[in-house]
């Protein structure tokens, strides 16, 4: 009768799905956490696994490669391979054989790859038998250069850009299905490209401008190179020559803070920082006190933040409301879509979703 509720747990997944939270529990069951129960995936251990929002790629105990999506079980293949993980896609290389997985398709890129990278909605592998370097995204396949020397991928990928040069040394942006061209620079290995989603950022080493790419056009947004800067999801951060932190986004731009701040980071949809110990966060068009300490840990992803409280336990701030997740010391913790997981002692978890903790 046991096995017969495990497998009825198993069938009745096919009927949930949205998004996967995957723990390994003190019994060493694989679980996702779904529509507030903990799932079974797989009652045995397995060997390693990434996740991502959407799916969970994993090998089994017998070195299998599966995939579950949030309603089913997929068996990928039985042999040696390497794979990387994504929010929406899922790369995997068998020999030079490079495949991929996207939103229930399994297809092959090409069988003649080296390395390969998967991003949020792109994937970018060099292919030896053009010599070239390319690009899938959007259920298309794109040569972005073909290349006279050795092989490189692109000094910079992003979740839906990719800058690379070809052998000219002209630096090209690939954007939706687009190649922009950026300027030729011969001699310039360290210029530091931060790349978003539909935005980048760079110091142009010609003109001495802090440029941004930004839905297709290129803008001189200061006319001095800044020391520091970041992307997200269509808007960049940047810290001038006086230390003050500015926003911008759509061709606007302001300042977040004019105070030197201590630190400061961007991910997908949140900026935070910290200046005079206050810790802030600006999302959403909102700026936020979330704290009067620096967190010593924090995560940020899509509109999360999840950090390390002044007694050593997880707290979280979620569409602009703050939770205390728990106070005991050593927590882990991970963000899944609008989720956070809490790892907490003896493989025990929590995970909030729509303000209300779910524990196992």
């Amino acid at each position: 009768m046991k096995y017969i509720s495990i497998v009825f747990v198993l069938v009745q997944m096919s009927l949930f799905g949205q998004g996967v939270i995957p723990v390994i529990d003190f019994n060493n069951f694989f679980l996702s956490f779904q529509d507030g129960y903990y799932r079974p995936i797989e009652v045995q251990p397995v060997q390693d696994f990434k996740a991502g929002d959407e799916l969970v790629a994993y090998i089994d105990t017998r070195g299998n490669l599966r995939l579950y999506d949030g309603i089913a079980r997929k068996d990928i293949t039985n042999l040696n391979v390497q794979y990387q993980v994504s929010d929406h896609l899922m790369g995997y290389m068998i020999g030079p054989t490079l495949n991929m997985y996207d939103h229930g398709k399994l297809s092959t890129l090409t069988y003649f790859a080296r390395n390969f990278e998967v991003k949020d909605s792109i994937i970018v592998f060099e292919d030896t038998r053009f010599n070239s370097i390319n690009a899938y995204y959007n259920d298309s396949s794109y040569m972005l250069t073909t290349l006279m020397g050795e092989l490189e991928m692109p000094m910079a990928i992003g979740e839906n850009l990719v800058v690379f040069k070809d052998n000219g040394n002209m630096y090209k942006t690939f954007w939706n299905g687009g190649f922009y061209e950026i300027d030729v620079w011969n001699n310039q290995p360290n210029i530091d490209f931060q790349i978003g989603t539909d935005v980048l950022c760079f110091n142009d080493p010609t003109t001495q401008t802090f440029v941004v790419f930004d839905h297709g056009l290129f803008y001189d947004v200061e006319q001095l190179p800044m020391p520091k800067y970041r992307s997200g999801r269509g808007f960049i951060v940047y810290e001038d020559l006086s230390g003050n932190l500015w926003y911008y986004q759509n061709g606007e731009q302001f300042q977040l803070s004019n105070f030197s701040a201590d630190f400061w980071d961007v991910k997908d949809d949140i900026v935070v920082w910290s200046e005079s110990s206050y810790f802030f966060s600006y999302c959403n068009g909102k700026k936020t006190q979330i704290e009067n300490f620096t967190p010593v840990q924090f995560k940020i992803k899509n509109d999360v933040l999840v950090y390390q409280n002044i007694l050593g336990g997880v707290n979280a701030f979620v569409k602009g409301k703050k939770y205390e997740l728990t106070n005991q010391l050593d927590s882990q913790f991970e963000i899944y879509g609008d989720r956070v997981l809490v790892k907490m002692f003896n493989n025990s978890f929590m995970v909030l979703e729509n303000g209300k903790k779910y524990t196992n």
